[in-house]
């Protein structure tokens, strides 16, 4: 049923009503939202999904390990990451942001200033968003939206090679030659690896700590538990689709309107998919998951996050990570995602992010 319903074109992925979140109108934040092709379906969708793919697609296997690997090395380090586990959510939450910062061609010096950015515009995007979570969202929205037409425009007067500039070539062969367009999708590049990529570090350590005889430094191994992450215990648990007018979807007669949930932790359990749906097992076959999504709105950049989420583990787990690890647990408070911060205590109220 939720294949069904990525797969059919009346389900759109915002409501017909409020393309943009209302929160949001007449700001930067709003600005960039109703740019990103993940937003959008249509002809806003497609081409530059196209053009989307193909630049994560041109990130190699060795580039994506090769700077998850050393910002993983960098922020452990930083946070001391070795001694205790009082920053393995700031670990988690930097990594994808540092690292695909990188590949982008942000500056080493201004990942720290992009990821407390990112971390409040990701905030503001969120349902039930605090006014002052709005507030701090909008204006780091403008902050990067600022910062990335200056990393443009430098790339493109320098003929120097990041995915920033890479996109902008492919969208201009695509012929959709608009630099707010690029710009916004590449923060969204950012903005939309921080929370998933975080919780999958964070749940495949948690996975590991409850099931010793999966952990294996072995690459194969690690490689494996983080694919079974995504089924068993996914960072993204639901998404919505949205009826574009009366019609019949998985069967079933529905309104233009109409919205649906699509909760993917369920369908990663079928039981007819997966024997022993509730089960942790590393070496599953024919394993199938729907956290990344599917059809149109797949999302193109699940290798990229799984190399960030293994040199993440990899790193804590060459530490005595399994000896840090708390016995309990709380998450971020969060409609759709399961992000666990570990390390973190008191109440839901400030670790909001």
């Amino acid at each position: 049923m939720v294949a069904a319903v990525f797969n059919n074109p009346l389900c759109r992925v915002r409501p017909a009503a409020e393309p943009v979140p209302t929160a949001l109108l007449g700001s930067p934040a709003a600005d960039i939202f109703r740019q990103l092709v993940r937003m959008n379906d249509g002809t806003d969708h497609c081409p530059f999904k196209h053009a989307v793919s193909a630049t994560l697609a041109s990130v190699t296997k060795e580039q994506a390990t090769e700077q998850s690997n050393r910002w993983a090395r960098v922020l452990a380090e930083q946070y001391g990451c070795n001694d205790t586990s009082a920053h393995f959510a700031d670990f988690a939450f930097d990594l994808p942001v540092y690292a695909v910062g990188s590949l982008l061609g942000i500056p080493d010096d201004q990942l720290p200033q992009a990821a407390l950015w990112i971390s409040d515009f990701v905030g503001c995007l969120a349902p039930g968003s605090s006014v002052e979570q709005i507030e701090r969202g909008k204006h780091a929205a403008a902050q990067l939206r600022d910062a990335f037409h200056l990393l443009l425009h430098a790339q493109q007067m320098e003929a120097s090679e990041g995915l920033l500039s890479a996109l902008a070539r492919e969208a201009q062969r695509l012929g959709r030659d608009d630099s707010d367009c690029v710009v916004a999708n590449g923060i969204g590049f950012l903005s939309q690896a921080y929370e998933a990529t975080a919780g999958l570090i964070g749940n495949t350590l948690l996975a590991l700590a409850a099931h010793a005889e999966a952990r294996d430094t072995h690459a194969r191994a690690l490689h494996d538990a983080i694919q079974e992450t995504l089924r068993y215990d996914p960072p993204i648990q639901n998404t919505h689709r949205f009826l574009a007018q009366d019609g019949v979807v998985a069967g079933q007669a529905m309104h233009a309107g109409a919205t649906i949930l699509l909760v993917l932790a369920a369908a990663n359990r079928d039981s007819q998919i997966h024997p022993s749906p509730d089960e942790f097992k590393l070496w599953r076959t024919d394993r199938r998951t729907f956290t990344f999504g599917m059809g149109a709105h797949a999302c193109p950049g699940d290798a990229l996050a799984s190399a960030i989420a293994k040199a993440g583990v990899e790193q804590l787990s060459s530490t005595d990570v399994w000896a840090h690890l708390p016995s309990s647990v709380i998450y971020r408070p969060s409609v759709n995602a399961r992000i666990p911060l570990i390390g973190q205590s008191g109440s839901m109220d400030h670790i909001l992010i």
